[in-house]
Formats: structure tokens, sequence, C-alpha cells
């Protein structure tokens, strides 16, 4: 899911002179209301690359984030994008630490998420809002090229380069948690399961056939705006 400030950033960002002839990945490319692979792969990478958890559209292999420096190697693409997919991932340090390892040095990180003030949405779970000093914590390590606000709805866009620096040590930094509803450092298991129990859009997605769910999803779009 990517709003249309979310690709006017991502291809104002990535400029012809910064995607010619370089090696392109996409992190949680499922392909369901846009994306900026179009507007990437005109300006003539020497590849593009998707990847996510299950197929779909915009997804050329299978591999979850936690598993690309494992798939990939270090060192293996000059830029690395990720449209709302980080606050998805309930182990979001591992995450970044893989997308920062496939990257090299140089190479551009290029990544949209939601902030607090966002509804839940389902992709396939929701754990975490990040607000723009989160970001910046995250990526002290790099060359933070654009940092902003998604003027559409609660939303943070960074662009960051890669460097030769010691790597940020993510473990104390807090993000606000959708299941804990404060700012924490993890989401245990016990906590997530009593709230996939109890909360009215997991049991929804629990108990009804994939139809109902659909239409339950489009109502909610409809009345909210929604369209994670």
């Amino acid at each position: 899911m990517c709003n249309e400030a979310c690709i006017d950033f991502a291809a104002r960002v990535l400029s012809a002179e910064e995607v010619a002839d370089r090696v392109v990945v996409e992190v949680g490319s499922y392909d369901t209301t846009g994306t900026v692979r179009p507007r990437v792969v005109a300006h003539g990478p020497a590849s593009y690359l998707g990847v996510d958890i299950e197929p779909g559209p915009s997804v050329d292999a299978i591999c979850d984030v936690l598993a690309l420096e494992r798939t990939y190697g270090r060192d293996a693409f000059d830029i690395v994008i990720s449209t709302e997919m980080v606050e998805h991932v309930r182990d979001w340090r591992g995450a970044f630490d893989n997308m920062k390892a496939v990257l090299r040095p140089g190479g551009l990180l290029v990544l949209t998420t939601r902030s607090l003030g966002f509804q839940f949405h389902f992709g396939p779970f929701d754990f975490w809002r990040y607000e723009p000093e989160d970001l910046r914590a995250i990526a002290a390590d790099m060359q933070i090229v654009a940092l902003e606000r998604d003027p559409i709805s609660p939303g943070v866009f960074l662009a960051a380069r890669k460097t030769t620096a010691p790597a940020t040590d993510l473990g104390t930094i807090e993000l606000y948690s959708m299941i804990r509803r404060r700012r924490v450092r993890d989401v245990s298991g016990r906590q997530l399961a009593l709230y996939e129990w109890t909360h009215p859009m997991t049991i929804a997605r629990r108990v009804l056939p994939r139809p109902l769910r659909r239409g339950l999803k489009r109502a909610v779009q409809a009345l909210t705006g929604w369209d994670g």
C-alpha cells in the first residue's frame, strides 16, 4: 500500500541519476493500491527485485525481511525501497538491520511508514507507529537525505544513505505499540496472543469467511478512507 504522497516522495528522491544502472530491491513489494515500481523502473536500473512474504502483484521472489542478509548477502543492492511495511513487522529491529546490511556503502534506503493517528490496519498485522524522531534515531548511522511527514495522512518518509559509521544500537529505542498503546521496546508473544483474541478486527479475520472479510474491509475503507 502506497498513497500518492508516498509515490511522489520516492520518485523525487530516486532521480534518474540515482537509479540508472543501479541494483534495486523493494522489500514488501506486494502491490495492493499503489507502488513506486513503475516510476523507478522508468529510470533504467540494472535490475529491480520485489520481495515479499507471499506471492502477488509486483512480487518477484518470496523472502522475509528478516532473511534478506541471509538470502542475498551483505552489500548486495545500491537501493533498498520499503513502503508501508515496517509497521507490520514485529521484529522491527531485525527488519532495519537486514535492510541496512544488504545496502552497499553509499547506497540509498527509501522508506515510508505510518505514524501515530493512523488507524489499525492489517498487513498481515499492525504493530508499530513511527515518528520522525524515531526514524532519525534508527538511521543515526546513516546520512539522512530527506525526512518528512506524509502530507496526506499520519505517516513519515525517510531517505538515508549508508555510510561506514558503526551500526546504531537499536536496542534502547522504543516505538509506539498498537498492541500495548504506549511506547515500548518489544511486544511479547503473550501480549500478541491476548490482542489477537480480543481485538474486534482480529476476531473478524479469524471467524469470517474470506468473502465477508473482504466486504468488511471495503466497508471500513469507505467509512475511514483507510487503504491498507
